[in-house]
């Protein structure tokens, strides 16, 4: 609040009278504000959509056509020929960006029918010669089209619907054409627009992404995966400006039209394909090619990204990784080109448009300079990915999206067969198993998860369709169909799938013609099954979860039960299978081999895994298998010695099984949270990288359960201990930090090694981290290694103020490629300052300060810092309904927002507050975060069981985990208070019982800046927050302290800031107005 001045009392009345005024004025402007805001919050449309006339009244619920999701199955289209003029400045009349288009296409009536539906979202039609949307018209010149007697748009089904006064004839084809408008907005979704700025110029780039159900957007479709069709595309563009689309240039003129001379681009006929793969692009983007047998390969981009050279590692692995898959599918690539295009907004990581794929920056630019060997392996893998789709997926389609598993769990896990193809020192097809097998696991295990395949029925809308893109489609989909490869063996895989793409190539099909094409091939091969494939993969597919395997080596029984976190949680999904599978069983024997065994009931007995003197058993070798292995007490303590003794013993991979798989069968209550630690004891011994990812992965769950807790100092020391080891081994093989590992799997190692041990406040790490930035601040050179950057930026911002936050700030505004300011966007929510992480939450929800495409996984950056997490759950509460519109109800990334927000969950209150968000925002829903926020109410409650049951365990294991009097900070003359058992206890216990007492108020371990949770009531914070920043926001007048000069954070609406208080003793009432 600003400084007070004393007037007198007649000129205090007129004032107190005046000020009134002016808080009635403030009240009706912001009233205005909101009506005007509300009514801006309605689509503005390029031209009126308008309805011919009145559509039939239908009652509701209605079993009209047009009220269904999915097409009938009356007309069948055979080609398009669309025309799209996309406008790349804004239109004078609607202040848009728009693009204008006309759209013909020749389909056959399969059935008799008097309507036709064809899908159309957000088009504006132009009214034709005959009064209506659209004009009909019979190819056959001896049949005549009946005329259309309604026509109008039917919103919520996205249909454009036109009634007939006569019947279609059976057999006969007919063509459908229409004029229309659309708006080129930047809602990453449909025919949209793409900006970016290049030297000091705001460029826009006209682009596409069809996939689930956006096609529609870009003109009238038949947009179901079935409906393929034929696509001839043309594109109106500037001069200048480079036209783009799935096939290759037929033509290409200059022509004028309506006063402006642009160019006609004409792309020769598609392959017959499904509308979601289609693409076309307008930009100025330079490009690098080369041919490889025939096929062209371009890499196109911005044109100083090009310049850079940034696009030839993308150029230089495509070829071979082609080359892979012809090879492997045994079927050459179906186009005459690949081209590859980077763009700076693009909600996925790539999209596998047939012949034109569209990646993001960040997957497919690379340089030396910026780039860490991580990005370096997303974008091989990546392109794998998406190459993998021009057959599998592409070539043959799915007919619905409930088999979508089959699709991306198909191409993610044969995307580490290309990786390897590409790269193959790096080993790279080991890393599925923490990159989907253990990810998946996490969600798999909950009672809310879903089956792979889903009924037909069961999906419908849109939004269904938008959630089927999670990790159960993808992660245990890829996941499933590794092990099957395995237990098929790769030779017969590949016989199967090829004679399966052979009979289905341009067409569609479901996930059992796969299966069915394998059982052929493993009946020609003569391979020994327990069953048949269909039958034992839909032991997999058709229910959610998967088993632990338990082996008893005393008795030699064998048993299997559904795997779930939380097991008192209710399953309520019923199994065709009662929950049980047919599990292949790959495993050792005191480091031996032994003969794979099928377990195929419940339990059985398998004498040769009886064991007696110092033998042990390790089943699931190299994770091919999808389920957990839990076993007895003495085999358990027998792999834990080995590791303690000789952990090269066991395989890699499975070291890192170990890990995982005690602390998740810990976390359900199948064996002790301490046997799970004591197998981390092992790790100052450890320098491979998986057991070190996968351990620092499930310690994560203890930092996100205890990081507000008397744990979190404990732990703090002992994996301190745990890590210093492999942070000398680093520091060592790379001369001081002068070079980087040879190895891949060494330098993730080496970020691993510096991450924990600067988190775990080792003050040599620490110190390193904060000299690297401040060299780079001071210097302005940044000398930092690209695989060291991410961790090393996180740190020193945490360790730093608003002086380190805003330099990296600054740099990522001037970053000149995506990669590196994806490094500078996750670091700056590492910083501990509340009122910097607020204004960084207002920033992610500003096009100008961050891309649409990163706002979601910035927000949950955010909520990954400790100080973060409840600010950034506010802000999503609070901001829900403008998120789920603004940033698209079909985008993807919403399941990963919200378990990204909640995954700290762990305190009733937080439960309720969940619950609330789910019922508040139940109309307006949560696209495909629909199943997350199920899936994170059951996660709270089980975190909040899991915390009840293991807390003091937990606390007890940490403390007598380390050396006696191994501490740090070491206490003054090792006086602790109050008292513990031979007085060596870390941290104090709370209720302000510390030795030295501590300043009155204070908690150990310090909050982040007065930063409380859950909130106090009222504003009432100690220590005050610096500049009164409060979030979210009090109630006009409640704040303490009061604010300087009424300065509020977030700004009000229209910038009217309020006063401290209304009417303090004698007359103090300031009122400043901003606008913002």
């Amino acid at each position: 609040m600003g400084k007070g001045f004393f007037i007198s009392k007649a000129v205090g009345i007129v004032a107190i009278i005046l000020c009134a005024g002016a808080v009635a004025v403030i009240i009706a402007l912001s009233v205005v504000y909101s009506q005007e805001k509300a009514k801006n919050n309605n689509q503005v449309s390029p031209t009126d959509a308008g309805s011919t006339s009145n559509p039939p009244v239908t009652p509701s619920p209605s079993n009209e056509p047009w009220d269904k999701y999915r097409l009938p199955k009356s007309l069948v289209p055979d080609h398009y020929n669309v025309t799209l003029w996309p406008r790349l400045t804004v239109d004078v009349t609607t202040g848009l960006y728009i693009f204008t288009g006309d759209s013909s296409v020749e389909f056959e009536c399969a059935e008799e029918t008097d309507l036709i539906l064809i899908h159309s979202n957000k088009l504006n039609y132009t009214k034709l010669e005959n009064g209506h949307l659209a004009m009909l018209t019979s190819v056959n010149s001896g049949v005549k089209a009946p005329s259309i007697e309604f026509s109008w748009l039917q919103n919520v089904t996205q249909y454009l619907v036109l009634q007939l006064d006569g019947k279609l004839s059976k057999d006969h084809r007919y063509h459908l054409v229409t004029q229309f408008t659309g708006e080129l907005a930047d809602d990453l979704g449909g025919f949209y627009r793409s900006e970016y700025m290049e030297d000091g110029i705001k460029k826009v780039v006209a682009t596409t992404q069809m996939q689930p159900t956006d096609a529609r957007k870009a003109f009238p479709c038949f947009d179901e995966p079935a409906m393929k069709a034929i696509f001839y595309i043309t594109l109106i563009h500037d001069n200048g400006t480079v036209a783009l689309s799935n096939g290759e240039v037929k033509d290409s003129s200059n022509f004028s039209i309506e006063g402006h001379y642009v160019q006609k681009t004409i792309f020769e006929p598609t392959e017959k394909m499904s509308t979601y793969l289609l693409a076309f692009i307008v930009s100025d983007f330079a490009f690098i090619n080369n041919t490889i047998d025939g096929v062209l390969i371009r890499i196109f981009a911005r044109k100083p990204a090009i310049a850079a050279g940034q696009g030839e590692y993308a150029l230089n692995k495509t070829g071979p990784i082609l080359k892979f898959f012809e090879k492997y599918y045994n079927t050459s690539y179906p186009l005459p080109k690949s081209d590859q295009i980077a763009l700076p907004d693009f909600n996925a990581g790539a999209m596998e448009n047939w012949g034109l794929i569209t990646y993001r920056e960040t997957a497919l630019l690379y340089d030396e300079a910026y780039s860490s060997n991580s990005n370096k392996q997303r974008i091989a893998t990546i392109i794998a990915h998406e190459l993998a789709h021009m057959w599998f997926g592409n070539l043959v389609t799915l007919r619905w999206w409930n088999d979508l598993w089959l699709n991306e769990g198909f191409a993610s896990y044969v995307e580490y067969l290309g990786a390897h193809e590409a790269e193959p020192d790096w080993n790279v097809k080991d890393l599925i198993v923490l990159s989907d097998v253990h990810r998946v696991f996490a969600v798999d295990a909950l009672a809310s998860s879903h089956p792979l395949s889903s009924r037909e029925e069961d999906i419908q809308k849109p939004a269904q369709i938008s959630e089927l893109f999670d990790a159960i489609s993808y992660s245990k989909g890829a996941s499933v169909l590794r092990m099957l490869s395995d237990f098929l063996t790769e030779e017969v895989f590949t016989m199967g799938l090829r004679t399966y793409l052979g009979e289905f190539a341009f067409g569609n099909a479901v996930y059992t013609d796969l299966l069915n094409h394998l059982q052929m091939a493993v009946i020609a091969n003569g391979t020994d099954l327990p069953d048949s494939v269909p039958n034992i993969m839909s032991t997999w597919i058709l229910q959610m979860g998967f088993p632990v395997v338990t082996i008893n080596t005393t008795t030699g029984v064998v048993s299997q039960q559904h795997f779930l976190l939380d097991p008192d949680s209710e399953v309520t999904a019923v199994s065709p299978f009662n929950y049980e599978w047919i599990v292949p069983i790959k495993w050792m024997k005191t480091g031996i081999i032994q003969e794979p065994q099928w377990l195929t009931n419940k339990s059985a007995t398998n004498d040769k895994m009886k064991l007696s003197g110092a033998d042990w058993v390790l089943a699931n070798l190299d994770v091919v298998g999808y389920y957990r292995v839990n076993y007895d007490t003495d085999n358990w303590n027998r792999l834990v010695d080995n590791l303690r003794t000789d952990h090269k013993l066991i395989p890699v991979i499975n070291r890192a099984q170990l890990v995982d798989d005690a602390f998740n069968l810990a976390r359900a209550k199948i064996i002790s949270t301490v046997l799970a630690l004591e197998i981390t004891q092992y790790l100052n011994e450890e320098r491979d990288y998986m057991p070190w990812e996968s351990a620092l992965s499930n310690l994560d769950f203890f930092y996100l359960m205890f990081d507000r807790s008397e744990v979190y100092g404990p732990m703090q020391d002992y994996l301190r201990k745990q890590v210093t080891p492999l942070f000398e081994y680093y520091k060592n093989m790379t001369l001081n930090w002068s070079k980087v590992p040879d190895g891949h799997m060494d330098q993730y190692n080496q970020v691993n090694a510096i991450s924990l041990a600067c988190k775990t406040d080792l003050e040599e790490c620490q110190n390193l981290a904060k000299a690297w930035f401040n060299q780079w601040m001071n210097t302005n050179e940044n000398q930092i290694h690209p695989n060291l950057r991410s961790t090393v930026y996180c740190n020193a911002i945490a360790a730093g103020g608003a002086k380190e936050w805003e330099f990296a700030w600054s740099q990522f505004n001037n970053a000149t490629i995506a990669i590196e300011a994806d490094k500078l966007r996750s670091a700056l929510a590492c910083t501990k300052q509340p009122w910097l992480l607020n204004r960084y939450l207002e920033y992610t929800l500003d096009p100008d300060m961050i891309r649409k495409q990163d706002a979601t996984s910035t927000i949950v950056y955010i909520a990954n810092n400790v100080a973060g997490q409840s600010l950034a759950w506010d802000f999503v509460r609070a901001r829900w309904s403008y998120i789920f519109t603004e940033y698209g109800g079909g985008s993807f990334s919403f399941s990963n927002l919200i378990n990204g927000v909640t995954k700290r969950f762990s305190t009733d209150f937080e439960l309720q507050q969940l619950k609330q968000f789910k019922a508040d925002n139940s109309v307006v829903g949560f696209g495909s975060g629909t199943l997350a926020v199920d899936q994170s109410i059951e996660r709270t409650i089980s975190n909040m069981k899991w915390i009840t049951e293991n807390k003091e365990n937990v606390l007890n294991w940490f403390d007598t985990a380390l050396p006696l009097g191994l501490y740090y900070p070491p206490r003054p003359l090792g006086l602790y208070y109050p008292p513990r058992p031979l007085g060596l206890y870390y941290p104090p216990r709370p209720l302000g019982l510390y030795y030295p007492p501590r300043p009155l108020g204070l908690y150990y371990p310090p909050r982040p800046l007065g930063l409380y949770y859950p909130p106090r009531p009222l504003g009432l914070y100690y220590p005050p927050r610096p500049l009164g920043l409060y979030y979210p926001p009090r109630p006009l007048g409640l704040y303490h302290p009061p604010r300087p000069l009424g300065l509020y954070h977030p700004p009000r609406p229209l910038g009217l800031y309020y006063p401290p208080s209304l009417f303090p003793a004698w007359f103090e009432c300031p009122v400043v107005l901003m606008v913002r």
